[in-house]
């Protein structure tokens, strides 16, 4: 067992994929195909576009092509569509990400539907999402459950037989985790929790693999760990911090500080998950340029 409290380091996890994918974009390119990534921003959300300019980075870094299309918050359903539609017939796009939360007028379920199963590199289209439950390899996960499975892997952790408690039932991230831990060849056994859960701490207290998702600042606490747990912290929250120029600071779903000396191992925030994201987004991205171009 790993020394309590050691970390697992998102970043150097992160630049690991990165340089696999570089290798796997060198390829393709050596056989014609520059695999390509076309981001829908819509709106002004700060936060949004940060993330947004970091994708498309990322992607010419590794010598993709990454385009960002941008929309005001004023544009129309149809429009919208318009877009999606236009990028599921453009071959030199292999990868399509309509940037979330989108405006309250846009449904965006539909615009999720709306794009191509095959360049649905977020996994979230339907398809994609009944592909990962039945284990067809073939479709896309959500990058950031499936960047939570690569640092399992990648840290050497069991799965096999393991209890892995998820706390959080979202599309994005909760759901999707368990579906990934079920898997054969992940093969744990796997309890969701979420906001109706009775007595959550006697879930969390038993759990071998603790994935945290829920959107709550510090909600897990020494007291609900299993001693030499393995703690994923998915959560992201700002918080008041007078010591800090802007006056806040991030925080996971994990109180980091009474956790760490329980856990075997723990993720942390930031510096943790939030790294593997936009990694695995560019993995997802040069597989669907290598089955799109096959």
């Amino acid at each position: 067992m790993a020394e309590r409290g050691t970390l697992i380091d998102g970043a150097v996890l992160a630049a690991k994929v990165t340089a696999e994918v570089s290798e796997q974009v060198r390829a393709l390119v050596a056989r014609g195909i520059t695999p390509g990534l076309t981001v829908v921003l819509v709106g002004d959300d700060p936060a949004s576009a940060v993330y947004v300019g970091s994708k498309e980075r990322t992607c010419i870094e590794l010598g993709m092509r990454g385009e960002t299309i941008r929309r005001p918050a004023s544009i129309t359903q149809s429009e919208l569509l318009d877009i999606v539609d236009r990028l599921n017939a453009d071959p030199a796009v292999h990868g399509i990400l309509v940037q979330m939360p989108l405006p309250k007028h846009i449904d965006a379920e539909a615009v999720v539907r709306r794009i191509r199963p095959d360049k649905d590199v977020d996994g979230f289209h339907p398809v994609n999402v009944g592909k990962l439950w039945i284990g067809d390899s073939d479709g896309f996960a959500p990058c950031t459950p499936a960047g939570v499975l690569y640092m399992l892997r990648a840290s050497d952790v069991r799965t096999s037989g393991a209890e892995c408690v998820i706390v959080g039932r979202s599309n994005i991230v909760g759901k999707p985790m368990a579906g990934l831990m079920v898997q054969a060849g992940v093969d744990a056994t796997v309890t969701v929790c979420h906001s109706r859960t009775r007595d959550l701490a006697a879930h969390t207290s038993r759990a071998d693999i603790l994935i945290v998702a829920a959107g709550r600042a510090r909600m897990i606490t020494a007291d609900m760990v299993k001693p030499g747990a393995v703690v994923i912290d998915v959560g992201m929250n700002r918080i008041p911090d007078a010591t800090k120029k802007s006056g806040s600071r991030l925080v996971g779903d994990v109180d980091f500080d009474s956790v760490r000396p329980i856990a075997s191992r723990i993720t942390p925030v930031p510096g943790g998950v939030g790294r593997m994201t936009i990694a695995m987004l560019m993995a997802n991205t040069a597989r669907a340029a290598a089955q799109l171009g096959a």
